[in-house]
């Protein structure tokens, strides 16, 4: 499911007080990173990475990469952080972020 702009917007806001736990440094996105962003969206369903400036893909090309090996989106990428989201299955119903229709 793509996400529409409405609910792109209310993620963006909802990302603005999150911590970044993902960074993409030199070694680009390997299995580990993977690993750590797959087991962080299950939690949570969004979380904010950052690309270093030691990495060798731009902050786009990161976060894209790692939506695409935890089958997640890319909600926004500004400047070199990027929040990804995806909905989880393993919290009860009313405790999962509700998106706007």
């Amino acid at each position: 499911m793509e996400l529409t702009s409405k609910q792109r917007a209310q993620l963006r806001s909802m990302a603005n007080d999150l911590d970044t736990i993902v960074h993409v440094g030199k070694d680009g996105v390997g299995e580990n990173l993977i690993k750590q962003a797959d087991d962080a969206l299950e939690a949570r369903e969004l979380i904010k990475g950052k690309v270093l400036e030691n990495s060798p893909l731009s902050p786009r090309e990161g976060a894209e990469e790692l939506a695409k090996a935890t089958r997640s989106q890319v909600v926004q990428v500004i400047g070199t952080k990027f929040v990804l989201y995806r909905e989880t299955h393993g919290k009860p119903k009313e405790k999962r972020i509700k998106l706007v229709k």
